[in-house]
């Protein structure tokens, strides 16, 4: 065979690979609404960066049959490209082969690209479309599993991982994306689930849909297993390109600075005028991050779910930023649950890669109830509070309103490490609101008034006076500044600026023991 015919051979394998599990199944995907793997890589990255690796890679098995059914590839494309020009390592799975089912070969795909991600510092990112464990191949796909998960938790807090689940996901295939950073879904197209709706019912008798147990709303606004909800695969992959525009390649760079620009010492009069006089009456907090950070652009993680919080990405200056922010528009911006989990995750990977957390504040305190305290609010609590208190990088913090208890502790206060603690004029700071204060206070003066509802009123406007202001903390130096509110984006900006090269350190060990 002389080098042409070489050649030529080269390049039928090639299209042999390329064309996956045939074009019938190509055909059965696209009738599913689904991209095909290769499809998905081309929307992802950069045109023409692609570059595949172990094209050529088929399964060893001949148990039931395998041996009559090899696909070059086998049911996983992998490789590297560039997201606007920056290096990527990717995994792509392929339904068209075998279901996208893991077997031996296709975990040893992923985990190389895993480790060459990790041994290059880049961001890896997988695209889940399976349908679990490669049954033929018995336990040596559970052992690929495993070689994954181990990854995945080496990985962590070193690369930034990203999970797309495009199409199922389930079993043992949920926990890869359950390690990772960020996990997408498409809303009526993807699933994940530990048992699928058979099993549910062969075990507890309920029957239950695909989407109902395990669909993309489900787990964006209930479970919170889900980060970002796209209507469709393309916004899914645009958003994650657009996700990686705020971060680091790996833990040991600083996040990319991009000048957006938005004047960095712009003030905003409406900000003024935004916090009610009225303190029962709610405000949107997402109104005033979009109005301090670069031309308004705010990237929301997790918008659906516990949304008394909220937590994602911006820039301000030209500088990536993590944003966590109590949200008094939704059941006042009381810390429960879900919601202190949900920030404790997020401080701790804007920690993990560099990325300097700004904090607004205007929370009444921690959710009260039988249903909390049994649900373990106070471990839950301390997570976030754990959160914060490890955290290294830049922390700035602004009080715009109600600042309660525990929960001005918790909320990046001057006492655990916060750099630039600043509160607008109509900042409340005290141990509790001035209903509740007054009733423990003056007690025995109400219950001896003539009439008591007008004795409260003028105690709790009193005690509103002496206390819920900014300015018993700023005399003990707990605020650096109280600042008009049409101030705070040149504050911060020049606080982040100043902050530069912050240097700050925990104890050495080996690692801390978060309240999981």
């Amino acid at each position: 065979m002389d080098n042409n015919e070489k050649i030529r051979q080269l390049h039928e394998y090639r299209a042999q690979a390329l064309l996956g599990g045939g074009l019938d199944r190509v055909e059965a995907q696209h009738k599913r609404g689904r991209l095909t793997a290769r499809e998905r890589l081309d929307l992802l990255l950069d045109k023409g960066s692609f570059r595949e690796i172990d094209q050529f890679v088929t399964h060893r098995s001949t148990d039931f049959g395998l041996d009559s059914k090899v696909y070059l590839g086998d049911s996983v494309v992998t490789g590297w490209g560039t997201i606007e020009g920056r290096l990527i390592y990717v995994y792509s799975q392929d339904f068209t082969v075998f279901g996208g089912s893991l077997g031996e070969a296709h975990a040893e795909k992923i985990c190389k690209i895993m480790d060459m991600a990790i041994k290059n510092g880049a961001p890896v990112i997988g695209l889940n479309d399976s349908g679990g464990a490669r049954i033929q191949e018995g336990v040596i796909s559970l052992g690929g599993y495993a070689d994954i998960f181990l990854r995945n938790t080496l990985a962590s807090g070193v690369i930034p991982q990203i999970s797309a689940i495009l199409g199922p996901c389930a079993g043992g295939a949920v926990y890869s994306p359950a390690l990772t950073d960020f996990i997408f879904m498409v809303r009526n197209s993807s699933y994940m689930f530990v048992t699928g709706p058979e099993v549910v019912k062969t075990v507890t008798h309920e029957e239950i849909s695909f989407e109902d147990l395990g669909g993309a709303s489900v787990h964006s606004e209930i479970s919170g297993v889900c980060h970002v909800a796209a209507d469709n695969e393309a916004d899914t992959l645009y958003l994650i390109r657009k996700l990686l525009s705020y971060l680091p390649q790996n833990n040991m760079e600083d996040p990319p600075f991009m000048d957006s620009g938005d004047d960095p010492l712009r003030m905003e009069d409406a900000l003024n005028e935004i916090v009610p006089a009225d303190p029962s009456k709610p405000y949107d907090i997402k109104s005033v991050i979009r109005l301090i950070v670069d031309q308004g652009q705010f990237y929301e993680i997790q918008e659906e779910f516990a949304p008394n919080i909220v937590i994602g990405f911006a820039r301000l200056g030209g500088h990536s930023v993590g944003i966590v922010a109590n949200q008094p528009a939704v059941f006042a911006g009381v810390l429960d649950i879900r919601s202190s989990e949900k920030a404790g995750r997020f401080v701790r990977f804007c920690d993990a890669f560099n990325l300097p957390i700004v904090t607004f504040v205007d929370v009444p305190g921690f959710m009260p109830g039988r249903e909390q305290e049994h649900g373990g609010i106070i471990r839950s609590g301390a997570k976030l509070l754990f959160a914060y208190c490890e955290a290294t990088v830049p922390k700035l913090t602004v009080i715009t309103r109600k600042a309660y208890g525990g929960a001005y502790d918790v909320m990046s206060s001057k006492h655990i490490r916060g750099d630039l603690n600043l509160a607008w004029p109509s900042a409340e700071i005290a141990v509790m609101g001035p209903d509740g204060a007054v009733n423990i206070i003056f007690r025995k003066e109400l219950a001896e008034a003539n009439d008591p509802v007008d004795k409260k009123n003028e105690l709790v406007s009193e005690y509103r006076r002496k206390f819920a202001n900014p300015y018993v903390a700023a005399s003990r130096g707990y605020l650096d500044a109280v600042i008009e509110p049409r101030e705070t984006r040149p504050r911060l900006i020049n606080a982040l600026e100043m902050l530069a090269n912050k240097r700050d350190q925990n104890p050495p060990k080996k690692h801390g023991c978060i309240p999981l």
